[in-house]
């Protein structure tokens, strides 16, 4: 800014301490007290900024938005308010940074109106190929199938008991199904599940049977859990309601 712009060396500090700051009404107060707030261009403008947080905060959306001194765009056009849209990555999804911007321009539009009259206007770009990498990182765990459990045996014999199970996760208000080979191979029926997406499967043997137990097996981690039978619905429920919290915070 010294050399390029000429500024004095103090000035020039000034501002490089006022691009850090970051806040809401606080921040706003702040210039208001501060030497900004006796120049009546900057008065205006944080006069607006004031007004767009107060509407922020009416429509219950003032924790989504930061007024920030760092952010700058067509300094030749833009008169009034700026803005960028920044995605909030969980902390396993993808960070691209800002997908939208625009702001405040009544003079543009006027320079091709009759007379020149001022035509207030707003407008804002979107990141199109941003947001594309951002669904189809989200895409990535979409399933193409509504079944929640799988019920699955990896021996001989265990049709009708594959087939009690199921029906008492139907009872149990969950989307379940089998294969209705009689004696379909475990390996099949994994890759079944794989397949079309099927989060959890239940698993019945001879040694569980023998226990009046069965396994859950999680699609995604392998990990598999014995549990009592009379409780099978509600362990299926909160190992579902586990993996969505998982696949939330993954987004």
């Amino acid at each position: 800014m010294v050399e390029v712009k000429g500024l004095d060396e103090s000035i020039a500090d000034k501002i490089g301490v006022l691009v850090q700051k970051s806040g809401g009404f606080d921040l706003i107060k702040e210039l208001e007290d501060s030497d900004l707030g006796s120049n009546k261009i900057a008065a205006a403008g944080l006069k607006d900024l004031r007004l767009l947080l107060e509407y922020c905060e009416l429509f219950g959306c003032l924790n989504r938005v930061s007024f920030d001194l760092s952010l700058a765009r067509g300094l030749d056009y833009y008169t009034g308010s700026i803005f960028e849209a920044v995605l909030a990555a969980g902390p396993k999804g993808v960070s691209v940074g800002s997908v939208a911007g625009g702001g405040r321009y009544d003079n543009l539009v006027g320079m091709f109106a009759p007379k020149g009259r001022s035509i207030p206007c707003v407008g804002v770009s979107l990141g199109i190929e941003r947001l594309f990498s951002i669904m189809e990182k989200r895409l990535e765990n979409v399933r193409t199938s509504s079944i929640q459990v799988l019920v699955a045996s990896g021996q001989k014999g265990l049709l009708k008991e594959r087939m009690k199970i199921l029906q008492c996760l139907w009872e149990g208000d969950l989307n379940a199904e089998m294969l209705y080979k009689a004696n379909p191979k475990l390996l099949s029926q994994f890759q079944h599940a794989e397949t079309e997406g099927i989060p959890v499967i239940v698993i019945i043997g001879e040694s569980e049977l023998a226990e009046n137990k069965v396994k859950l097996r999680d699609l995604v981690t392998r990990e598999e859990t014995l549990v009592d039978r009379a409780r099978l619905v509600e362990e299926v429920r909160e190992l579902l309601r586990r993996k969505e919290t998982r696949e939330e915070e993954s987004v």
